[in-house]
């Protein structure tokens, strides 16, 4: 794949960061989208919208989708999955009967499966053994980045040839990408940042300051750090692009889902009623519960963590649970 100049794209998941995705990439390589619903991969062909998704986007002309998910992946040079964590082991399960051998596969889902605790990366190496594997993550706003604004990613994956070859295909303008070899890190990063935001977003509903919302962000991110650390993360990786820069964007952005979340939760709404008006998933909600059972593996407290798994089983009201977030306990800072 590093030598060809023009490579076929197959994008799976045609939500807001699949869609931005196959949009960077359809100009200068031949892409193609899946999307499960036939009338979604309809308009992004020939009406070059995804109002669904992104609305208020013009797609590049270039660029066309299908439902046909076996037609997408038969002749693809590269497969990059987006689909939610909750359906991410059946779609490469069925794509992986029409790939071709050894082609890289690339996730861009931030979470953990539930039951098996199994980062995006490693079930791909379970389903589909033998394909190279990555991860983009990074602080990536798909509306921002549609707007033509600069935005950094990075390209998780152990072997720096194959990241090499992967960073080349989704660099365009000012969209950067890095390359980083801590791929447990990078994913631990991308998956609990949105626990993080959850509890940012109950700060902002709730009206809280803005230096309760930042201790709640420093201590977030402490506590990611610490549990991705114990799975063989690097520590450094939680001070770059996909630990602190995804976290910060993720938990300020309007436009971040699981923000978004919390943010109505703090306002009192139900969460069974915030989450039948979304489009898209808000993966943090699932995640916090996944995160206290890896945590409880690794003889780990997760304050932050637990809380936000108490508010959105309903165990605890948001108005009462967020002033435990930010816990004045023996524990030292470790900035």
């Amino acid at each position: 794949m590093g030598y060809l100049r023009r490579v076929k794209i197959a994008v799976l998941g045609a939500g807001s960061w699949g869609t931005t995705v196959a949009s960077l990439v359809a100009p200068r390589h031949e892409t193609v989208l899946w999307a499960r619903d036939p009338e979604v991969a309809t308009a992004i062909t020939s009406e070059h919208v995804n109002p669904t998704y992104l609305p208020g986007f013009t797609l590049p002309g270039e660029l066309v989708a299908t439902s046909d998910l076996t037609g997408a992946v038969c002749e693809a040079d590269l497969v990059v999955v987006g689909v939610p964590t909750s359906g991410f082991r059946h779609v490469v399960e069925q794509a992986s009967k029409c790939m071709r051998p050894w082609i890289p596969v690339v996730s861009l889902s931030k979470g953990l499966e539930r039951g098996s605790h199994l980062r995006m990366t490693e079930v791909i190496r379970q389903v589909a053994p033998g394909h190279p594997v990555a991860a983009l993550t990074g602080p990536n706003i798909a509306h921002e980045i549609m707007s033509g604004k600069a935005a950094a990613a990075v390209i998780a994956t152990e072997d720096l040839e194959v990241a090499g070859a992967i960073q080349k295909v989704f660099t365009r303008g000012v969209f950067r990408v890095y390359v980083n070899d801590d791929v447990v890190g990078c994913e631990m990063g991308g998956a609990l940042k949105n626990v993080i935001a959850i509890a940012a977003g109950i700060g902002e509903g709730l009206g809280v300051g803005d230096n309760t919302r930042a201790a709640v962000m420093s201590r977030g991110l402490a506590e990611l750090t610490r549990l991705g650390m114990v799975m063989g993360a690097q520590p450094t990786t939680f001070a770059g692009l996909a630990g602190m820069g995804d976290l910060i964007a993720t938990c300020m952005s309007p436009h971040s889902r699981n923000r978004a979340v919390g943010e109505q939760l703090g306002k009192g709404r139900r969460l069974d009623d915030i989450l039948s008006e979304m489009h898209m998933v808000a993966e943090g909600v699932k995640t916090a519960s996944v995160a206290l059972e890896l945590a409880e593996r690794h003889g780990l407290d997760l304050p932050i963590c637990s809380v936000i798994d108490r508010v959105v089983k309903s165990e605890i009201e948001p108005s009462a649970a967020y002033w435990g977030l930010t816990p004045a306990g023996h524990e030292a800072d470790p900035g």
